[in-house]
């Protein structure tokens, strides 16, 4: 059974920083690509970033970039986003999502829900002016 459990959610100020964790379980973590994504409250879930097997390719959404970066460490099992400079309006649920498992590089650049098979439950981050 594969899980991905989101960590390192909270409540900060503007300005401040934050690094979530995704732990995965049950599956070949090494294979797969990984990918960030958002909802906040009336919105529909967002894509944040993307990351592929190797940390070779990466990807993030115009909203974060050059604020969040995702690596992953294979031998941990876990993927990380740190997020730096954070606005109010990065207040949402995030979650971690695992892709196909290709071990592409090409995984390091999906953007949309359909590209990704398996889900975590969430971590909220809620960022306060």
């Amino acid at each position: 059974q594969v899980q991905l459990v989101e960590s390192g959610g909270g409540l900060v100020q503007a300005g401040d920083s934050l690094r979530l964790s995704c732990a995965a379980s049950g599956l070949t973590f090494s294979s797969y690509g990984m990918g960030w994504f958002r909802q906040a409250p009336g919105k529909e879930r967002e894509f944040v970033a993307a990351i592929s097997w190797s940390g070779g390719s990466k990807r993030y959404a115009d909203s974060v970039e050059g604020r969040f970066t995702s690596t992953r460490d294979n031998a941990k099992n876990t993927v990380y986003l740190r997020m730096n400079s954070l606005k109010p309006e990065d207040t949402a649920v995030y979650y971690c999502a695992a892709s196909l498992g290709t071990s592409s590089a090409r995984e390091g650049q999906f953007a949309h829900e359909g590209q990704y098979r398996y889900w975590g439950q969430g971590t909220q981050v809620t960022v306060s002016s």
